[in-house]
């Protein structure tokens, strides 16, 4: 399967800035095409924006790789379909976020270390960094956020193990 994906800024989509926080510091920044705002959630459209590749031991994220990122104003999660430059799916790495906001051509999403990998047919799907999620200390500088960030992420592997990711991003 072969797909064509404009680069970010090109006509026919609006280009925001993806600002993706951790422990308050801007870990990553990076132009996307805003694919649909529908009031609720927030897809945008961006190459692979870090440097090189990051291989995970279960997926490779590598440059030519696009990502069609979902985000959500009333949700603690956004879900990231990752496919080749080809088109390819390799699959969806979510990450447990507070809820997005989108202003003046930023979206603004900050990172709750948790993260769920769902591989393309299904079969893997992979809790991540809960270890990292411990270290941080959300759970008693804010335990309201942090019973979030975990229910988000038991939500979303239900999901994953019931075929139902996917329905999300309908």
């Amino acid at each position: 399967m072969s797909a064509s994906f404009p680069e970010p800024g090109a006509p026919g989509g609006e280009s925001v800035a993806v600002t993706l926080t951790k422990a308050g510091r801007v870990k990553i920044r990076y132009p996307a095409e805003l694919v649909r705002d529908d009031g609720t959630r927030v897809s945008v459209r961006a190459p692979w924006a870090a440097p090189g590749v990051r291989d995970f031991g279960f997926v490779r994220f590598e440059p030519g790789d696009v990502l069609t990122e979902h985000y959500w104003r009333d949700r603690w999660f956004a879900v990231k379909e990752v496919r080749t430059g080809d088109g390819v799916l390799k699959g969806w790495y979510c990450d447990i976020t507070r809820p997005a906001v989108l202003a003046d051509g930023v979206l603004a999403v900050e990172d709750l270390d948790l993260d769920l990998w769902v591989s393309a047919d299904g079969t893997s799907v992979l809790r991540l960094d809960e270890d990292e999620f411990d270290a941080s200390g959300l759970a008693g500088r804010d335990p309201a956020a942090a019973g979030e960030a975990v229910r988000a992420l038991d939500e979303l592997e239900r999901l994953a193990r019931a075929g139902e990711l996917t329905g999300l991003l309908a």
